[in-house]
């Protein structure tokens, strides 16, 4: 799959950066909103935002080869982008957008950190699929195209990567090498024929990475701030202005660090067994974890709560 953001790969590809809607970014006065952050209750995280925006009609049918998106399409997320990006306030601050052909209903955004001699990648995608309890319909969608629809609500996934290198060629960055921290996440298979699943511990391992560096006594779920994705330990971020992805970009740092002269050992634990506090591997690691880690969280607290439409969701209250 060409220009994919592949999680089987440890490349994330830049092969087309709209100078649009770029723009819209540069023209947001770099100023802090407060924004209510929740979760759904199947642990999606969303801002919801005091004023509403509109996402128009959007192919479905797309060539997944195509390393530059139809005009059309890119029209339609340019309208997009400037009606939700100023609501978020500083959210987007210092980003840049690029296209991912892989999944065009989800515009992903970047940001480079470095911290000594390593480099992180900030990386957000928006997810703008229509979820039927979270907006409402203006227009309804066909066989060819998804609903217009408004909307209060911003699902979105923001995360720092660790980065091995980047790729630059003629002064345009190409392409973002994870740094896989992690040999393998897949352990085999289950079920027959139709049926027939892979089994991963990537939600083992991200439920091993939260609960070493969170105070024993701190229950923050849905929120896990350290996960395992693309084969390393990423951070998952909810606070996401500038100043607050800096402050948690050291806690990765040296949390990477701490914990990658013990993946294999951490791997092979997550193989044989689910995760448990008492793992004799994490009873080890826990009793090193600096106590001041362990408070960088420690104001967080998530409140479950019935939406208007009588569903369990999860209000971040920090």
């Amino acid at each position: 799959m060409i220009g994919a953001v592949e999680e089987l790969t440890n490349i994330i590809a830049i092969n087309y950066v709209d100078p649009e809607i770029n723009q819209i970014i540069e023209g947001v006065p770099a100023r802090k909103k407060r924004i209510e952050k929740r979760f759904t209750g199947n642990e999606e995280f969303f801002l919801k935002l005091k004023e509403s925006f509109t996402v128009p009609h959007f192919p479905i049918h797309h060539d997944v080869r195509k390393r530059e998106p139809e005009e059309h399409y890119i029209r339609a997320l340019r309208e997009s982008c400037s009606r939700f990006i100023k609501p978020a306030g500083d959210l987007f601050s210092g980003c840049t957008f690029f296209f991912d052909p892989s999944d065009i209903l989800k515009p992903c955004f970047f940001k480079l950190y470095r911290i000594n001699d390593a480099e992180y990648l900030f990386f957000i995608k928006v997810d703008l699929g229509f979820r039927a309890r979270y907006g409402t319909i203006i227009r309804w969608g066909t066989n060819d195209t998804t609903p217009e629809y408004e909307t209060h609500f911003l699902f979105i996934e923001a995360l720092l990567i660790p980065l091995e290198s980047i790729n630059i060629v003629d002064d345009r960055i190409e392409s973002f090498v994870i740094r896989q921290t992690i040999s393998e996440t897949w352990i085999g298979e289950h079920g027959r024929g139709y049926l027939l699943r892979g089994i991963w511990i990537d939600d083992e391992l991200t439920r091993f990475f939260t609960r070493l560096f969170l105070p024993r006594d701190l229950h923050i779920y849905p929120y896990f701030p350290f996960i395992c994705k693309y084969k390393t330990m990423c951070m998952n971020l909810i606070d996401l202005a500038p100043c607050e992805r800096e402050k948690r970009l050291p806690l990765l740092h040296n949390a990477l660090a701490f914990v990658s002269p013990h993946m294999r050992i951490i791997e092979s634990s997550m193989k044989s067994e689910k995760f448990r506090e008492e793992l004799e591997v994490f009873q080890t690691l826990k009793k090193d974890v600096p106590a001041e880690w362990n408070d960088v969280f420690a104001s967080i607290r998530i409140r479950p709560y019935l939406n208007g439409n009588n569903m369990k969701e999860f209000a971040v209250e920090d």
